[in-house]
Parts: structure tokens; C-alpha cells; sequence
């Protein structure tokens, strides 16, 4: 008789490399190109005023961190964008879930939130820099809008996508609104609002550098902005190894958080 080894001992536990795969290869991949760019900039192949290299900016950072204002400008940025994503988020999943369950309301506000959608937010700076002025108001909104909609748009469609045999089994048992939102419908929806809080985090981290870029005189977006214009080319990567570093790790946290919710669903 043949004895399946597996099925005695249990699941096979998988190695570390296995486990951690990706962090082992894309990290490879980044190493590997930091090593191919310093080595480029070391024997002189780029010209330093439309490149840099991973030396310079490593330099310039601990100046900007020791004497300069990175650390006022990394607080600043991350106020705005931490009160952007949040409001965002919150207006996003509320009105998600009265737009998605009345159809009526959905067919009234349809117009206006494509109309919105459509239209490149980079367009309406100006207009919110004359609302809010130049301050920090200003680039919050821009973070906001520029991060609410896949929130919102997710949220419709999580709250759409419930299963209508459940809806009638619990309107059977005479449920009531609340009961239905609060058992099916939200717990429905946060696998898709997780999706929507995912692809808002890099929405937002753009709406902070164009918000800070546009007008302004701090944060990470300004130093961007500030180093392309004194062709500090040291300045302006630093400004965006910080921007597309904070995008990894928090695009990374997002997608753990969808994975660890990825299953919860109402069973039928």
C-alpha cells in the first residue's frame, strides 16, 4: 500500500525563501541597480547637472536631516497627507455605501461624480489654492480629492456586489436596514474597500507632492519643486526616493491588510 507522506505529517512548511520571495527578489532587483547607477556615477558616466547618484543623495540627505529642514518638511507633508487619506477615506466609504444601496440617490449624484472623476485634478489647483489659500488646507484638499474617489467607487461597487439571496433571507427574517448594513452589506464590502484604500494611498501621495509643488513653501513636494529649479539635481531625487519609498511601504501595508480581509465575506 502506498502511504502519502504529506497527508502522515501534515502540510509541508514551506522555507524561508519561500516565505519570503518577493521582498528576497525585488529587494535583489533594487540592490543590483543601486550598485549599476553609483557605479555609472562614480566613473563620471552621468553629467551631474541632469542626473545624480545614489552617493549624492545619500549625502544631501543627512544635510537636509542635520541642517536643513527635512525634518519640518517630512512632518508637513505627512499632516497633510495623513489628514487627506483619512477624511478621504471616511467621506469615501459613507457616501459609497448610501450611494451603492439607494438607487435613486445613485441616479441623482451619477452626473456629478463622473463629471468629477473625469477630470484631471491636477486642473482644479489653482481653483483650490484660490479657495483655501497656500497653506495647509490646500494641499489636504488636493490630497482628498485625489484619493477619495477609489475609495468611493470601490465602496459602490462592494455594496452592489452582495449577494441578493442573503438580502432576501435576512428580509424574511424581517431585518431590519441596520441590521442588514451592519451583518452583510459591510462586511461584504471590505475586501473592496480595502482595494480602494490601497489604490487612494498612491493617489494621495501624488496629491501631496503636486499640492506642495504648485504652491507653497514646505514640505517634500516644495523640495522637489525647489531642487529642479536651482538645478539641484541631489535635492529634487532625494525629494523623490522619499516619496517612492513612503509609497512602497505604505502600498505594502495596504495589500496586507486586503489579503488579511481578502475572505471576509457573509457565507451563503
Amino acid at each position: 500500500m502506498v502511504v502519502d507522506h504529506e497527508l502522515e505529517t501534515g502540510p509541508r512548511r514551506r522555507s524561508f525563501y519561500e516565505r519570503n520571495e518577493r521582498l528576497i527578489l525585488g529587494g535583489a532587483a533594487v540592490l543590483i541597480a543601486l550598485a549599476a547607477w553609483q557605479a555609472a556615477w562614480s566613473a563620471n558616466m552621468i553629467s551631474p547637472l541632469f542626473f545624480t547618484g545614489p552617493s549624492a543623495v545619500a549625502t544631501r540627505f543627512v544635510a537636509e536631516w542635520t541642517e536643513g529642514h527635512l525634518k519640518q518638511d517630512l512632518a508637513y507633508s505627512g499632516w497633510n497627507f495623513v489628514i487627506g487619506l483619512g477624511l478621504a477615506i471616511a467621506t469615501g466609504v459613507v457616501l459609497g455605501v448610501l450611494i451603492g444601496w439607494y438607487r435613486r440617490l445613485a441616479i441623482l449624484v451619477d452626473p456629478f461624480m463622473t463629471a468629477l472623476y473625469s477630470t484631471p485634478r491636477v486642473a482644479l489647483v489653482p481653483l483650490i489654492v484660490i479657495w483655501f489659500g497656500l497653506g495647509w488646507r490646500s494641499k489636504m484638499f488636493v490630497v482628498f480629492i485625489n484619493a477619495v474617489f477609489p475609495v468611493l467607487i470601490n465602496t459602490i461597487g462592494g455594496v452592489r456586489a452582495t449577494d441578493a439571496d442573503l438580502l432576501r433571507a435576512a428580509r424574511a427574517y424581517c431585518a431590519s436596514d441596520w441590521q442588514i448594513f451592519t451583518t452583510l452589506v459591510v462586511p461584504g464590502a471590505v475586501p473592496f474597500i480595502l482595494t480602494g484604500v490601497r489604490q487612494a494611498v498612491s493617489l494621495g501621495l501624488i496629491g501631496v507632492v503636486v499640492g506642495e509643488m504648485l504652491g507653497g513653501s514646505e514640505g517634500i513636494g516644495f523640495m522637489v519643486a525647489y531642487g529642479g529649479s536651482n538645478l539641484q539635481t541631489d535635492t529634487m531625487f532625494l525629494g523623490v526616493v522619499i516619496i517612492a519609498t513612503s509609497g512602497i511601504v505604505l502600498t505594502w501595508l495596504a495589500e496586507r491588510l486586503e489579503r488579511r480581509f481578502s475572505r471576509w465575506r457573509p457565507e451563503r
